[in-house]
């Protein structure tokens, strides 16, 4: 969802699309794969899942530090070519790779899909209807950050104003990174 704000803000929300397919694809491997036995062999080896706890925290803080280093050089202007031009692919990738890389994604889906498929069923339609709900209320959420984003560009187009921001949203991340690296 950050992710979403983020560009959003800075290339808008049509250009956000892109990263959204990439995104939703990603959400969609996590939660099948979550259905059809991680939560299995999470559970048979819980160090995997210290592993990528651990990893996921470490990233967090990693982005954190690099946005509370920004200097503001993401101020918007009216004028994108001070900005470099990330392809298709590129946000597609970047999408796919937040969801992917998303520790609290993999645990909320290992925890609260396999309840609800009924081993006596086939599991293809009801992990089929599962999935769609899921990634329909995702690209939902996606939309409404990355307009909220939009909203925001106003107020960030001065660059004190995204130092500030950089600075406040690079603290909470790290302090989520070390809150799910080390929590219990």
């Amino acid at each position: 969802m950050t992710l979403a704000l983020s560009l959003g803000i800075s290339i808008g929300v049509k250009r956000s699309l892109h990263m959204m397919w990439g995104e939703l694809i990603g959400v969609s491997l996590v939660a099948t794969s979550a259905a059809l036995g991680v939560a299995t062999l999470m559970l048979k080896y819980p160090d995997a899942f210290l592993l990528l706890k651990l990893g996921g925290g470490a990233y967090l803080c990693w982005i954190g530090y690099q946005m509370f280093r920004s200097r503001g050089k993401l101020v918007l202007t009216e004028s994108t070519q001070e900005q470099p031009e990330l392809s298709r692919l590129q946000l597609a990738s970047n999408g796919f790779l937040t969801a992917v890389a998303n520790p609290k994604g993999w645990a909320f889906f290992v925890t609260l899909l396999p309840p609800f498929i009924d081993s006596t069923l086939p599991i293809a339609p009801q992990l089929s209807m599962l999935i769609a709900i899921i990634l329909l209320l995702e690209f939902i959420c996606l939309l409404i950050y990355a307009n909220g984003g939009k909203l925001l560009r106003q107020l960030l187009m001065k660059r004190d104003n995204v130092r500030l921001m950089n600075r406040i949203a690079g603290s909470l991340m790290i302090i989520v990174g070390l809150w799910l690296a080390l929590g219990k």
